[in-house]
Order: C-alpha cells, then sequence, then structure tokens
C-alpha cells in the first residue's frame, strides 16, 4: 500500500495526521494520533511527525492492525535512542575517514604535453 501524507489536524495537546491509502483502485483514509507534548518529552522535532507516523501506519498495516492508529511515547523513545546511537556511533573515531593526502607539488610540465621544440 502507498501511503499520501494529507495533512493534520490540531485538538488541544494532539495532532491527528492524515494519511490516504492507495491500493490499486482502492483508497482507504487513515489517522495516526500522538500527543504532540511527547516530542519535546523525547527531544524529537515537530517537523518529523509526518514521517514518523507514517512509518507507525505503515507498521500496523503490515500486521493487518485496524481501528485507531496511536504514535506513542514508547514509539518517540525508540526513535529518539537510535537517533542518539547512530550520533554516538558517527562521532568515535573509528568512523571517521582518515585525513586526506597532501597533494605531490605540480610539476612544471604535463606528462601529456608533447614539446613540439
Amino acid at each position: 500500500m502507498e501511503l499520501h501524507y494529507l495533512g493534520f489536524d490540531q485538538s488541544q495537546n494532539s495532532r491527528l495526521y492524515r494519511f490516504d491509502g492507495v491500493e490499486g483502485e482502492v483508497t482507504r483514509q487513515f489517522v495516526v494520533t500522538t500527543d504532540i507534548r511527547l516530542f519535546r518529552l523525547h527531544d524529537v522535532g515537530i517537523q518529523e511527525g509526518p514521517s514518523l507516523c507514517a512509518r507507525k501506519l505503515a507498521a500496523d498495516l503490515r500486521v493487518n492492525a485496524s481501528g485507531s492508529h496511536e504514535l506513542t511515547t514508547e514509539d518517540l523513545r525508540l526513535y529518539a535512542e537510535k537517533r542518539a546511537d547512530a550520533a554516538a556511533l558517527k562521532s568515535r573515531p573509528s568512523c571517521r575517514r582518515p585525513p586526506r593526502r597532501k597533494a605531490k607539488p605540480a610539476t612544471t610540465q604535463s606528462p601529456w604535453r608533447i614539446n613540439n621544440h
């Protein structure tokens, strides 16, 4: 199923992210709800909401979960942990690229040039 993000509605502290699920000629509408306070609690940017909700919805649909869909505190906690682990791994010295070698000084004559003197 292909998911298309349509936008969100705000209801006090909840955001309702709306999606169309397209499968062949059939289009179904889905809503993923989340408490926006959880984004701040787990230090996740609110702009990441649509993609996180799309992932959550896709996972729910893979196991044929019907009914309501919710991005929970556990979902955001796991996402924040994975992001922190990836950042820590990236900053480790063993993961850094070796320094670039200094370029050799250019010769005054190119080996590809033919002198016709």
